[in-house]
């Protein structure tokens, strides 16, 4: 006798799995065969990695699944694997993104929550400015400071077009932040630039005019072959829009990289807050801590009990040298100028 419809339960149906279908996993590869690289270039969603930090090595790669919407951004360290050859039309994969050391970031402005980040991993900000033609602008460069001191990245001040003005006055507002000063003028030899360069992957940046392509070309000859190369990732067309790490001459990749960065047409620092710069400096940041809560470290009147007040010596100049950098950074609007 047949059993009623109303008696059946879930062991009598039976599921038939669609075509195609596998169960999933957990587990992942674990890509032991994988070759370590930096990424140079980034172009629509493909990216440039020098395998083995080797400027000769520079394969094209795609981003794998399983990382899904991570990030990946010029002068991250990956794992690459798949086929590293670098020959035309070849693709290999970025299976992992290690942590950063540094990043620099900025944002459209101050009030731009979205931080957009300009190279990851730099441990140098070389902030080339013009002294005339165009005049010199302090507020790019105050932000382009306090950008580097918060981001991990050790700042340069790089000061072009020397034969047209005498660079003491300009320089004079940095005095007491210990920043390092070279200059690098058309008639202006290299060395000292050359050599703060050697052994670090240095980020340069400069608004319009500046002489900072001047300066990229004159630092690395072949610039206009080597960026055409490494921004089409392999299809030789030159992004002026995205930044690109190149090597220096005469050098192994672990001995001098430079990141140009064009297109910065503004350094927003909405992700930036006043105790993050002053934490910079070591001899600040203990004072601060002495400090009441919410205060600004901007002094009187707007923090009659800031404790920077209180230091004495090298430590109050510098302390007075970062509050005038915080008072730039809070009390502008972010510098603009065209894009290079």
């Amino acid at each position: 006798m047949s059993r009623r419809p109303s008696s059946y339960d879930e062991s009598d149906v039976r599921v038939r799995p669609g075509k195609g279908s596998r169960p999933r996993t957990k587990q992942r590869p674990s890509h032991d065969d994988a070759l370590e690289a930096m990424v140079v270039s980034v172009d629509r969603g493909r990216w440039g990695c020098a395998v083995d930090d080797d400027p000769d090595r520079v394969v094209v790669a795609m981003r794998a699944r399983e990382l899904g919407r991570t990030p990946v951004v010029v002068g991250d360290r990956v794992s690459v694997v798949g086929d590293l050859t670098g020959r035309p039309d070849t693709l290999a994969r970025i299976v992992k993104v290690a942590e950063r050391s540094t990043v620099l970031r900025r944002t459209a402005d101050d009030t731009d929550p979205y931080e957009r980040i300009v190279v990851a991993n730099a441990d140098q900000l070389l902030i080339v400015t013009a002294l005339a033609d165009p005049p010199p602008r302090t507020g790019f460069v105050e932000r382009a400071l306090a950008a580097a001191y918060v981001g991990g990245l050790s700042p340069v001040l790089c000061l072009t077009k020397s034969d047209l003005a005498d660079p003491r006055e300009f320089t004079a507002a940095f005095a007491d932040l210990d920043l390092p000063i070279v200059l690098a003028g058309r008639d202006d030899p290299l060395d000292a630039v050359s050599s703060i360069l050697a052994g670090h992957l240095t980020a340069l940046i400069g608004h319009s005019g500046v002489g900072k392509s001047t300066l990229v070309n004159r630092l690395v000859p072949e610039a206009d072959r080597a960026t055409a190369e490494v921004s089409g990732v392999g299809k030789g067309r030159h992004t002026s829009t995205q930044s690109v790490v190149l090597p220096l001459p005469g050098t192994t990749g672990a001995q001098g990289w430079v990141v140009d960065t064009p297109g910065i047409r503004s350094f927003g620092l909405a992700h930036v807050t006043p105790d993050d710069i002053v934490d910079a400096f070591d001899d600040l940041r203990d004072a601060i801590e002495d400090c009441p809560r919410g205060c600004t470290h901007l002094g009187p009147p707007a923090d009659p009990e800031c404790a920077l007040d209180r230091l004495e010596g090298n430590s109050h100049r510098r302390a007075m040298a970062v509050r005038h950098l915080l008072v730039a950074v809070s009390g502008h609007s972010p510098d603009q100028a065209p894009a290079e």
